[in-house]
C-alpha cells in the first residue's frame, strides 16, 4: 500500500508541475504576442497620435466621455479623477473635430485639428492644436 501512495504522490507531483510549466509558458506565448504586435506596426508616431486624437475627439462628440478619458495620459489621470474630467467639460459644446496632422518629436507630438463649436447659437470653425506623449509603448493626451 505504501508503494501505491508513493506512486500517487508522485504522479500528483508531477501533473502540478507539469501545470505549473504550461501556465507559465502560457504567460510568455502572450508576451511574445504582445510585443510581436507592436513591433508589426509600421506605422508613424505621427499616425498613431492622429488616429488616436481624432479617436478622442469622437468620443467627446458624441459625449461619451469614459471613453475620451482613456486616452488621457497615465500622469493626467492620476491626478484628475473621470468625475472631475467630466465637470471640467462643456458636453455638447462640440459639434464637430477633424485632426488633420500630427507633428511629432521622438516622445512628443502636438496635433492640428480644425474643431467647430456652437456659441452663443453661432456654429464657429477655428484651428486647434493639442500635445500629445508617449509613454511606454503608448501616446497620450496630457491635461494642460
Amino acid at each position: 500500500m505504501n508503494s501505491l501512495s508513493t506512486q500517487q504522490s508522485v504522479k500528483a507531483g508531477f501533473l502540478d508541475m507539469v501545470q505549473i510549466l504550461l501556465s507559465r509558458l502560457a504567460v510568455m506565448v502572450v508576451v511574445v504576442a504582445v510585443a510581436a504586435c507592436a513591433a508589426l506596426d509600421k506605422r508613424t508616431p505621427s499616425e498613431v497620435v492622429k488616429e488616436r486624437a481624432q479617436a478622442r475627439w469622437d468620443a467627446l462628440v458624441k459625449d461619451d466621455i469614459p471613453e475620451a478619458y482613456r486616452y488621457l495620459s497615465p500622469g493626467s489621470r492620476s491626478v484628475t479623477s473621470l468625475e472631475q474630467y467630466t465637470a471640467s467639460l462643456r458636453r455638447g459644446f462640440w459639434k464637430s473635430v477633424v485632426v488633420h496632422d500630427a507633428v511629432c518629436e521622438p516622445d512628443s507630438c502636438e496635433i492640428h485639428a480644425t474643431m467647430v463649436y456652437e456659441f452663443q447659437g453661432r456654429r464657429i470653425t477655428t484651428p486647434y492644436k493639442e500635445k500629445w506623449i508617449r509613454e511606454g509603448s503608448n501616446w497620450w493626451f496630457v491635461l494642460g
